[in-house]
């Protein structure tokens, strides 16, 4: 029992030790303008990365309806899975962007933190609009990580789901798991 107790009590210093290393999915700013300059300037360098990773991305977002980018933190404790974030939607057509936040929760074995970032590609104006206007659930992952700064490695993502290609970019963490969770995206109320 106490080698138990001793290996729960090491997992939680780790868990502890990385959640202060990789930081929190915060916006930087007090006032709704700094909050929105905060989320422009994750963006921008959110698709610098994601185009040098994958430059055939950037033709693919001009060409589309619109697109979203959100960072998001998420934690696993051995069950139990949290998370959050916050970023935009934006319509290639009109340029109108629409600031959002992004909350997650799941069960599943994991353990673990992840910072990390995803891009939405809107192939239908229908599919961007929907996005925007109700939100959007999904669930299910698998997945493992291991990043500090720009060491380590990830696994990222290139998933389609009705008419959305998702990019999942890795910026610091530790994570291994396998979780069902259900992922909620809605307009920022105060941003707006």
């Amino acid at each position: 029992m106490f080698n138990v107790n001793r290996k729960l009590l090491s997992l939680s210093l780790i868990l502890l030790s990385t959640i202060i290393n990789t930081g929190c999915a915060t916006m930087s700013g007090s006032t709704p303008a700094e909050k929105r300059q905060s989320i422009l300037q994750m963006k921008d360098e959110v698709l610098t990365e994601l185009f040098n990773i994958k430059p055939d991305v950037r033709a693919q977002i001009k060409k589309a309806p619109g697109y979203a980018v959100f960072s998001n933190v998420n934690v696993n404790i051995i069950f139990a899975s949290f998370g959050g974030g916050y970023g935009l939607a934006k319509k290639n057509r009109t340029g109108k962007i629409t600031y959002m936040e992004m909350a997650e929760v799941g069960v599943g074995l994991g353990a673990g933190v992840k910072d990390f970032r995803i891009v939405m590609v809107f192939h239908t104006q229908q599919a961007l609009n929907e996005f925007i206007e109700n939100g959007w659930s999904f669930g299910g992952q698998a997945d493992a990580a291991a990043k500090a700064s720009d060491k380590g490695a990830a696994i990222g993502k290139e998933v389609v789901i009705n008419d959305v290609t998702l990019y999942q970019l890795t910026k610091n963490g530790l994570a291994l798991q396998a979780t069902i969770k259900g992922t909620k995206y809605w307009k920022a109320a105060d941003l707006n």
